[in-house]
C-alpha cells in the first residue's frame, strides 16, 4: 500500500511538471488508473470502476482530443500569419 501511495504521488507530480503536453496527458491517465487500483485495494469496487471509466478513460480521451484540436488551430493560425 505504501508503494502504491508513493507511485500515485510521483505520477501526479510527473503529470504536473512534464514538459510535453502528450506526456502530461499520458501521466494523467496512468494516475487515474493507479487511483482505481487504490480504490480496489480499499474494497470500493464501484468507486474504482467509476474512476477508471471517467477519471482515466473519458477524461483522457477528452484531453487528447483537445490537445490535437489545439495543435491543429495553432498550425492554421501559423499558416495564415505566414501568408
Amino acid at each position: 500500500d505504501t508503494l502504491l501511495a508513493i507511485s500515485i504521488a510521483a505520477t501526479a507530480a510527473g503529470a504536473v511538471v512534464a514538459r510535453g503536453l502528450y506526456a502530461s496527458i499520458a501521466l494523467f491517465i496512468i494516475y487515474g488508473l493507479m487511483l482505481a487500483v487504490a480504490w480496489v485495494r480499499l474494497d470500493a469496487i464501484d468507486v474504482a470502476l467509476a474512476e477508471a471509466a471517467i477519471g482515466a478513460g473519458l477524461t483522457g480521451i477528452l484531453l487528447v482530443g483537445a490537445a490535437a484540436r489545439c495543435r491543429a488551430v495553432e498550425r492554421r493560425a501559423g499558416a495564415i500569419a505566414d501568408g
